[in-house]
């Protein structure tokens, strides 16, 4: 039954990529780390990752990204690809690692976690923002971390239970050589990318993390559209979209202007992230115990 299950799901990823790859190449108006993203996100999660990018991110003809990816849902799964790629690169990585040093379970999930949250934050969250702080990579770290660091607990509330509940009923999974490795790491990538949803939805709306980005001059709207992308509009009319909300200095320019919360504000929500992972991992140990 598994090993049938596996076959179709491996079936059908490789056919999505397939198309991924080719529709990255002849038809996305996108910077190359969003593409990047979309590629790894449908390499773990197959149909189910090539679906959301119909639905989201595929230009539909020449001039209509801007407008067909406009409305905030789709901007929030846009905006949730660049961690949920990341996390999940640094996580599959490391967990391909883990299993050789015979380490407990918990000192596993340790490591998964800033694995994921190092390729999350320093790759996917700050190489795709570094346009907007005009090429300072470090100043682009500080500015994503708060946004990865939220999002990326969310998805670690959800990939940590589906991992370890799966891998107690799949030992043979936890070697990458297996193939029932890579399911579960593409079931826990869609469990993550559930849970992690709402919060980059909120962090879209409220101008605190990027949504899809159209390359100023590859994709001009099509004619009658009535819509022109974040990207290539005046300042002034992007912080009237803000509602007036005042922008940190030297955010001039191209680009969607970013807010940023007080300091205490912010601390809480991270706080509350992490107690929701806690709760997580503490649900998951009534069920596969947890240990050091």
């Amino acid at each position: 039954m598994l090993a049938g299950a596996m076959l179709v799901w491996f079936v059908l990823n490789g056919l999505s990529l397939a198309f991924l790859i080719w529709d990255s190449i002849t038809n996305a108006p996108t910077s190359w780390v969003q593409r990047t993203a979309w590629i790894l996100v449908v390499f773990y999660t197959g149909v189910v990752g090539l679906v959301l990018y119909l639905l989201t991110c595929r230009r539909p003809f020449p001039g209509g990204h801007d407008e067909f990816t406009k409305a905030t849902w789709k901007q929030g799964v846009n905006s949730e690809m660049h961690c949920l790629a990341g996390d999940a690169t640094g996580i599959v990585i490391a967990a391909s690692i883990v299993p050789t040093l015979g380490l407990a379970n918990g000192w596993d999930i340790t490591i998964e976690y800033l694995a994921g949250f190092v390729s999350g934050l320093f790759i996917f969250q700050a190489m795709m923002m570094i346009g907007m702080y005009g090429g300072d990579y470090f100043k682009a770290v500080r500015k994503t971390f708060f946004a990865e660091t939220v999002s990326m607990n969310m998805v670690m509330a959800g990939m940590i239970p589906t991992m370890v509940v799966l891998t107690s009923l799949w030992p043979s999974s936890e070697s990458p050589t297996s193939p029932a490795f890579w399911f579960r790491m593409g079931l826990a990538t869609i469990v993550g990318g559930v849970i992690a949803y709402p919060m980059n939805y909120w962090l879209v709306k409220n101008h605190l993390k990027h949504g899809c980005m159209t390359l100023p001059g590859l994709d001009a709207p099509a004619p009658c559209l009535g819509h022109c992308s974040m990207e290539c509009r005046p300042a002034d009319e992007q912080e009237m979209d803000m509602g007036g909300v005042e922008m940190p200095a030297g955010h001039e320019g191209h680009g969607m202007m970013m807010r940023e919360l007080p300091f205490a504000r912010a601390a809480g929500i991270v706080l509350l992230t992490f107690a929701f992972l806690a709760g997580a991992i503490a649900v998951t140990n009534q069920f596969v115990p947890i240990e050091f």
